[in-house]
């Protein structure tokens, strides 16, 4: 049994990734900002099991609680670091997955917007930092654990109307590159999760076309894959991944022609 730490984990690709490792008999630690929702999904969630013998004979038994919820916004530092040493209290942390994250439109030409800026900065990138900081030193004193960060294949080239969110992301992916050359002696792994478009409330009211939309479920599956396996960077899903090496290759004044003309998704205040 494995000790998970996940944020974002109400709704989109951190409750998907939450079932699958639940169901794989691990111990999670939920966090998101809606504890009815949290309360909801973990009371849904396979419990772990451990063995014990009753005169001789070994047989699965379940305890509860077996997950931990956490209801806070990621973007207070404290009640971040609360929830994770609360966790830690009762044993050492396998997986750290920093899910949480907002996408909205933004534009640098409305004054208002700076405000949503910060929100998606401080979400996206610093919750990031955040949520890794608690469990570095632990990690580091056994030569094992695994930190996940989520970026997106949105980070690759500078979305027209998606200023903050791109950004963001791309700076979540050099966070965590630099943090996995920083920790790679110590025997910590960082992977960097990309995903491209996955069917989640997040993704569900874009205006536009999403080629390769990936369910949530099978995100999930594929990006376990890339965690166990200490995968410094995996796009999911793979086709995005070609996408995404055409996109690094393209000229700016084609990149720039042919974006101009994309769809926008909606602006929205951060909540």
């Amino acid at each position: 049994m494995r000790r998970i730490f996940i944020t974002g984990a109400s709704s989109g690709i951190g409750a998907a990734l939450a079932l699958y490792y639940a169901r794989q008999g691990d111990q999670l630690a939920l966090l998101g900002r809606r504890e009815a929702v949290l309360r909801a999904l973990s009371d849904s969630l396979p419990v772990p099991a451990r063995n014990e013998g009753d005169e001789g004979i070994s047989q699965a038994v379940t305890q509860a609680p077996a997950h931990s919820i956490y209801a806070l916004d990621v973007r207070d530092r404290q009640a971040l670091h609360d929830a994770a040493h609360d966790f830690l209290r009762d044993g050492p942390v396998d997986i750290v997955i920093a899910c949480a994250g907002i996408s909205v439109g933004t534009l640098t030409e409305e004054l208002d917007d700076f405000q949503v800026f910060e929100a998606v900065m401080a979400t996206n990138l610093n919750a990031t930092v955040a949520t890794f900081e608690p469990f570095i030193a632990a990690m580091k004193q056994r030569g094992h654990g695994v930190l996940v960060g989520v970026s997106s294949v949105a980070a690759v080239r500078g979305l027209p109307g998606a200023g903050a969110y791109s950004a963001s992301k791309a700076a979540v992916r050099a966070y965590c590159e630099s943090l996995r050359v920083e920790l790679g002696p110590s025997g910590v792994k960082v992977v960097t999760l990309a995903p491209g478009f996955i069917q989640t409330p997040m993704t569900a009211h874009n205006p536009y076309k999403m080629p390769f939309l990936m369910p949530a479920d099978i995100f999930a599956g594929k990006a376990a894959q890339a965690i166990d396996g200490g995968i410094s960077y995996r796009v999911i899903p793979w086709q995005m991944g070609w996408v995404a090496r055409l996109l690094r290759l393209v000229p700016d004044w084609l990149y720039d022609r042919v974006a101009v003309r994309r769809k926008r998704k909606p602006r929205s205040s951060a909540r």
